[in-house]
């Protein structure tokens, strides 16, 4: 298989599998002409073995383990090949590692992991998604999202899973960052290159009145430029906002990005 081919069969951009080649994490030949040539049994082994294994506890353990005690981009993008050769699409390997930040959390607060664990588990992959959000492939002229947190909120690991669905789905993302105050995110939203504004709020983020008034204040501006605004996270955002969809999973916001490109 060239370059190209393998990149089709994982579902990212030829860049990406050449990155893997040239780190020697998958095995390839050179043409007498230097081209990389792989053979398809050992791109298929490579992907299966990313993926870490058919068991849910074992699979997180894995992900977990080389989280904390490797950390290398190489690896831990290797892995998130994996999960997308196994499940067929990117949208579906985010809302998969939604579940495995649950499993963060979950050993954090039975104090399973430090808090310099999580930290370290979090920023890693963090990294290691932004990797794979940008060897995948966009069009010059894909519309912009604009992509923030919450006033007061700085959990961006959602928001980098909510990258992901987004470029897939043909879009390409500005990032507002944690804490964003509410007149920038306002102002990005008028400066007339932005097609979306998602706003994620974490669980964290319990103030139901608070968010509430964000939530009109986002949704009028946008109203006035006709951009649309996405609610998301486990936030206490309003379940019905006017003016705005609230999404808490990632595979029905990948079907509207779609619809909304």
């Amino acid at each position: 298989m060239t370059s190209a081919e393998a990149a089709r069969l994982a579902g990212v951009g030829p860049t990406a599998i050449k990155r893997w080649a040239d780190s020697d994490i998958l095995k390839c030949v050179r043409t007498p002409g230097g081209h990389r040539r792989f053979e398809r049994a050992v791109v298929e082994r490579f992907l299966l073995n990313a993926a870490g294994g058919p068991g849910e506890g074992h699979r997180w353990d894995g992900w977990i383990d080389d989280l904390i005690q490797d950390g290398r981009a190489q690896v831990l993008q290797a892995r998130l090949l994996g999960e997308r050769a196994t499940l067929g699409a990117w949208h579906l390997v985010a809302a998969d590692l939604g579940r495995l930040l649950e499993e963060l959390g979950e050993r954090w607060c039975a104090c399973r992991l430090t808090v310099l664990e999580e930290h370290l588990a979090s920023a890693r992959l963090q990294r290691a998604l932004a990797g794979v959000v940008e060897s995948l492939p966009l069009a010059p002229t894909a519309p912009r999202c604009l992509l923030a947190c919450a006033e007061g909120d700085d959990h961006t690991l959602g928001l980098s899973l909510v990258e992901l669905c987004l470029r897939e789905a043909g879009w390409q993302c500005e990032w507002a960052g944690s804490r964003t105050r509410l007149a920038e995110i306002v102002e990005g939203a008028a400066s007339g290159r932005i097609g979306m504004v998602t706003v994620s709020a974490s669980a964290y983020s319990s103030d139901a009145d608070a968010l509430e008034s964000q939530a009109r204040a986002l949704a009028s501006a946008c109203a006035i430029h006709r951009v649309s605004l996405v609610l998301g996270g486990g936030g206490a955002w309003p379940d019905e906002p006017a003016g705005a969809r609230r999404f808490r999973e990632l595979t029905p916001f990948y079907e509207y990005a779609v619809e909304a490109r």
